[in-house]
């Protein structure tokens, strides 16, 4: 039977735990078996560069903590070894740049997650991984946003243009006359 002291650390990990699970925007549970420590402070700090917190957890805590954020049904992938990646500030963050390591870590696996406290499916994240970055998409939205009005300012020249030929021509002939 363990202590009350280490009760208390438990019950602080899994309350703190489930304060960062509440706060994200996104979470990505995986399995790190079989990836060095170069790799894997490699893998730390790009997540810690894009924003996103990664860490190892114990299932059990982990369990208790995603029960008391109110998120349901991770509860079958909390088997082997867990890390997890959260995202408070973006949503696209995690997912990519874990599935990127999936991609060349085959031994290193995306076990599930979920965005807005709802579980998703592991398609449903590399999904989510293959989206643009924030900047990309906002780019791409103020690019679709500015793109009409090039086209407005293009017409009004195209006719400014049309009609000083015009009154030029009419010049033209009025001295030829005169």
């Amino acid at each position: 039977m363990p202590s009350n002291k280490v009760l208390e650390e438990k019950k602080k990990a899994v309350t703190e735990l489930a304060g960062s699970l509440k706060s994200a925007h996104t979470g990505v549970l995986v399995d790190y078996r079989g990836i060095t420590v170069e790799q894997d402070t490699k893998l730390r700090r790009e997540m810690r560069e894009s924003g996103s917190g990664y860490k190892v957890v114990k299932n059990t805590l982990l369990s208790r903590a995603l029960k008391e954020a109110g998120i349901e049904g991770l509860d079958p992938i909390l088997k082997g070894t867990t890390a997890l990646a959260v995202s408070a500030d973006d949503y696209i963050a995690p997912a990519r740049i874990l599935n990127k390591f999936a991609e060349k870590n085959k031994t290193f696996t995306i076990k599930g997650g979920f965005v807005d406290g709802k579980q998703v499916s592991l398609d449903d994240i590399k999904t989510l991984a293959s989206l643009p970055s924030k900047e990309v998409l906002l780019a791409e939205v103020l690019g679709g946003l500015n793109a009409p009005i090039t086209g407005f300012v293009r017409v009004l020249n195209g006719t400014l243009k049309g009609l000083v030929v015009a009154l030029n021509a009419i010049a033209e002939k009025e001295k030829k006359s005169a």
